[in-house]
C-alpha cells in the first residue's frame, strides 16, 4: 500500500474521517520510511494519531449510541496495546509491527470505520428531522455530537467511482 496518501477505494467521503486517516496513512509511511534515529519520535507521532483518531471515533460512537461500540472499541484497544508494548529503540520490531497495521487499517477502513460513517449519516439525517419537527424527543447525547462537529465534516462528499478514474 502507498501509505503516502490514502487510494481513492479507502476514502469514506467523510472529510473528519478521511482526514483523520490520511494522517495515519503519512504517520505510518514516516514510521516504515523514516531514519532510525528518528524512529521512537515517529512512533510517538503514530500512537498519539491513533489516539487522536479512535477517541475522536468514539466520542462519536457514544454519542449515536452505535450499536457495534463495543467490538470497534476493542479492535482500537488491540491495535494501541500493540504499539504501547514495544519496547523504546526496537526499530525492526516496531517496524514489523507498523507493516502489520497496513492491512489491519485497510479491513478496519473498509468493514468498522465503513459502518460507524453509515451510523453517523442516518444519526444526522435523523438529528436533522429532529429539528424539523420540535415535538420529537431527541435522543439524550445526540445533539451534542452534532454542534461538537460541524455538519459539513460528517456529510459525504461525492467519491470518484474506482473503476472510472
Amino acid at each position: 500500500m502507498d501509505t503516502h496518501a490514502l487510494r481513492a477505494d479507502m476514502v469514506l467521503g467523510i472529510p473528519l474521517f478521511d482526514e483523520a486517516h490520511e494522517a495515519l496513512a503519512e504517520q505510518i509511511n514516516l514510521l516504515l520510511n523514516g531514519q532510525d534515529a528518528e524512529f521512537d519520535a515517529h512512533l510517538a507521532g503514530l500512537v498519539e494519531c491513533l489516539e487522536d483518531d479512535f477517541r475522536v471515533e468514539e466520542e462519536l460512537m457514544d454519542a449515536i449510541d452505535y450499536p457495534a461500540t463495543r467490538s470497534h472499541r476493542e479492535q482500537h484497544a488491540r491495535v494501541l496495546a500493540t504499539l504501547h508494548g514495544l519496547a523504546p529503540g526496537d526499530i525492526e520490531g516496531g517496524r514489523k509491527v507498523a507493516a502489520l497495521i497496513l492491512p489491519w487499517f485497510q479491513m478496519h477502513l473498509a468493514t468498522a470505520d465503513t459502518a460507524l460513517a453509515i451510523a453517523l449519516q442516518m444519526a444526522g439525517r435523523a438529528h436533522s428531522e429532529q429539528a424539523a419537527q420540535p415535538a420529537m424527543a431527541a435522543k439524550p447525547g445526540a445533539s451534542d455530537t452534532h454542534e461538537a462537529v460541524p455538519a459539513a465534516r460528517l456529510t459525504p462528499r461525492r467519491r470518484p467511482i474506482p473503476h472510472l478514474s
